[in-house]
């Protein structure tokens, strides 16, 4: 892939932006969602339950103590299969597809215009590869939290099962885009701008200047603190994703759940939790994807 006489975005980084970089970056983007988030199922078995029962579920220690003792150390691991699968596919999307079409929106734009409204690209890039990574996750995550929250016995456990049965009651369940919200887009432009200001405000000096590890620790930090933004920002929609799951809830519309839970119930039940989960994984996933780029020679993401 030879340099164009023009600018490009596609050469502005360490190595040039050709098929072989983006497909690595779809791995690294399974690497950092899929591992992730399957290593947090506790958590997210917990944060599920405590939106849609919070009666019964009324905190992060307390939920899972309870948790355990009704189904056994398997019932905090619910939802495992779906869990890794779909979110593996919604990084390899999400992060993989932002690369491409942030190279692509800058390019329509040219040098100057890109310079000038690097929030713009970011949210555009961000939203385009959201689509692509919603659909692909959406099906997943219904799987996931109807297994979360079905009460014992009342629903399979296993992945194979899950999503047969799944299938099967499509008509009730809406599956498998009955809870296609997307709600995360945000998480991306965070980021970027966190790790600018990073490198405009405390490290001042040129980015490649600084020790990879340093900027690694840039790209952990800005991750965990756009994560917390965008958890506090997403929690709504989240918690109606949870909700749609509920047994109690078949057949009504988002509006009705929204209606009967209240706008208040929906943006706190299970907030610190999910802040305290997203904040970590965010931080995690642009930490692995970030080690992932600069193992293979590509950098790593953002700056000034």
């Amino acid at each position: 892939m030879s340099a164009p006489t023009q600018w490009n975005a596609r050469y502005i980084g360490p190595v040039p932006h050709d098929t072989s970089y983006y497909a690595k970056c779809m791995l690294g983007g399974v690497l950092a969602c899929g591992v992730t988030h399957a290593g947090i199922t506790p958590l997210d078995v917990a944060k599920c339950n405590m939106q849609v029962n919070p009666a019964k579920y009324n905190g992060l220690a307390s939920g899972l103590k309870t948790l355990v003792a009704e189904e056994g150390s398997k019932g905090i691991w619910k939802g495992f299969g779906p869990t890794f699968v779909g979110y593996s596919l919604q990084g390899m999307f999400k992060y993989g597809l932002y690369e491409v079409f942030k190279d692509y929106y800058s390019n329509l734009a040219g040098e100057e215009l890109t310079n000038k409204y690097k929030p713009a690209i970011w949210l555009a890039g961000s939203a385009s590869a959201e689509v692509f990574a919603d659909i692909a996750l959406c099906p997943l995550e219904m799987v996931k939290v109807k297994i979360q929250t079905s009460p014992p016995g009342t629903f399979p456990t296993s992945f194979g099962a899950a999503l047969a049965e799944m299938n099967r009651t499509k008509v009730e369940t809406r599956f498998p885009f009955g809870s296609l919200i997307p709600y995360t887009m945000a998480k991306f432009f965070f980021f970027e701008k966190i790790v600018q200001l990073f490198y405009t405000h405390v490290f001042t000096a040129p980015k490649d200047s600084y020790s990879k590890t340093t900027q690694l620790g840039v790209t952990f930090s800005s991750g965990y603190l756009a994560g917390v933004v965008c958890a506090i920002v997403s929690h709504p929609a989240d918690s109606l994703v949870s909700q749609l799951g509920k047994a109690a809830n078949k057949g009504k519309t988002v509006g009705q759940i929204a209606s009967e839970v209240g706008l208040v119930g929906l943006a706190t039940k299970g907030l610190g939790t999910r802040v305290l989960m997203i904040g970590t994984l965010t931080g995690f996933q642009w930490w692995i994807y970030d080690s992932f780029k600069s193992a293979m020679g590509m950098g790593t993401t953002g700056g000034k």
